[in-house]
């Protein structure tokens, strides 16, 4: 059975190469654009020069269906007996469940029932996000995603601040799990692609409540404001901003063109766990406006690239006098490398400390068979 799944959806054969196995479980996947997925991307870019090789259990090979109040974002329809079957054709060495969607509730049951150690991320405020839209109450959702992590050998999560407001919540076994940019593409350009009235104030994201994009648009600014990307609220947006120009989703060459040719990137969010945007934004020598929050504080520390205010408009002006330099010069202490070796290390860590999982290395070693995963 796990011979013909694993030909069936493609999964590499056990012990190719020998390099140790990671399977990623997420939601989160292509097309879908936002930081879980290029985060997910660019580790499975930088794995193999680390010798780990990873394998990805998403939505792609499922039947899928809209998510209630965000059509974009479809989800898999599944349960905990197939992705059980799925992960034993992987064989992976080590789990990593991305997301709670269902393939990542699914994936939890089947560990749980199977005694098989995983670890878990935080990318995603979801009691904030449902909260915003009048789902469910903070405090319910809150309950529900400490339950699903503290379950599990270790959850990620990308800034200290994050992880103080987490562990204040009950959650535990926390490890820091930072980002990284192509500081390659994302990077000052000596001419501009765009020809709106000066300063420019850019903003991008996804075009969702949570984002909070009013509260940059309604302000109060010289020159232009410019947003770059889709989602659910664009069209209420530009009806309701029509001085603002929207560029819609852009991706590559094009994208960072469009921060390299602004002024200021503007960050309105006060529910991002990080904001990979704002490393793009610097690498292109852009400094940052933003709200004094998770995120952005850890972000920009120290480093004076940008500049934290509740008054959003006073730190979008003040932002115009920092150097371009400067901004790039902090987004280079930052690589998805290093992001890399961090999340790979975090996943043996956790795992060398969980006995469960001790027990199944002395059991392969021995060459008797894992406990099975059907229930």
């Amino acid at each position: 059975m796990p011979g013909s799944i694993r030909a069936r959806f493609g999964y590499p054969a056990p012990g190719r190469g020998g390099l140790t196995r990671i399977l990623i479980v997420t939601d989160a996947w292509a097309p879908q654009v936002n930081g879980v997925v290029r985060s997910l991307e660019n580790l499975l870019r930088e794995a193999p020069r680390l010798g780990i090789e990873i394998a990805m259990l998403t939505p792609e090979t499922f039947r899928t269906v809209p998510l209630p109040t965000y059509g974009e974002v479809r989800v898999a329809l599944t349960r905990p007996g197939v992705i059980a079957e799925r992960i034993e054709a992987v064989e992976p060495d080590y789990i990593h469940i991305a997301t709670e969607g269902p393939l990542g509730i699914c994936a939890r049951l089947a560990c749980l029932r199977s005694g098989r150690p995983f670890t878990t991320s935080y990318h995603t405020r979801f009691p904030e996000y449902l909260a915003a839209r009048f789902i469910a109450p903070a405090r319910f959702t809150y309950a529900l995603m400490r339950q699903f992590h503290n379950s599990g050998s270790g959850v990620m999560v990308a800034t200290a601040t994050l992880e103080r407001e987490l562990a204040d919540r009950g959650f535990k076994r926390l490890m820091r799990w930072s980002r990284g940019v192509n500081a390659e593409l994302f990077r000052p350009r000596d001419t501009s692609a765009s020809d709106l009235p000066r300063p420019i104030f850019l903003s991008c994201g996804r075009l969702a409540v949570e984002k909070n994009l009013a509260a940059f648009l309604s302000l109060d600014l010289p020159g232009s404001k410019l947003v770059v990307g889709d989602g659910p609220a664009r069209r209420a947006l530009k009806s309701r901003f029509p001085e603002a120009h929207f560029a819609g989703a852009l991706h590559g060459e094009a994208l960072a063109a469009a921060y390299a040719s602004a002024d200021v990137f503007v960050f309105p969010s006060l529910t991002d766990t990080f904001g990979i945007v704002l490393l793009e934004a610097l690498a292109s020598g852009l400094p940052v406006a933003a709200y004094p929050v998770a995120g952005p504080l850890d972000v920009l520390g120290e480093s004076r690239a940008g500049v934290l205010d509740d008054d959003l408009r006073k730190a979008a002006l003040a932002a115009l006098d920092i150097p371009r330099e400067r901004a790039r010069a902090h987004a280079l202490t930052f690589s998805w490398e290093a992001s890399a070796r961090q999340f790979i290390d975090n996943v043996q860590s956790a795992h060398a400390k969980d006995a469960r999982f001790a027990r199944r290395s002395w059991l392969r070693r021995r060459r008797v068979p894992a406990p099975s995963l059907q229930s």
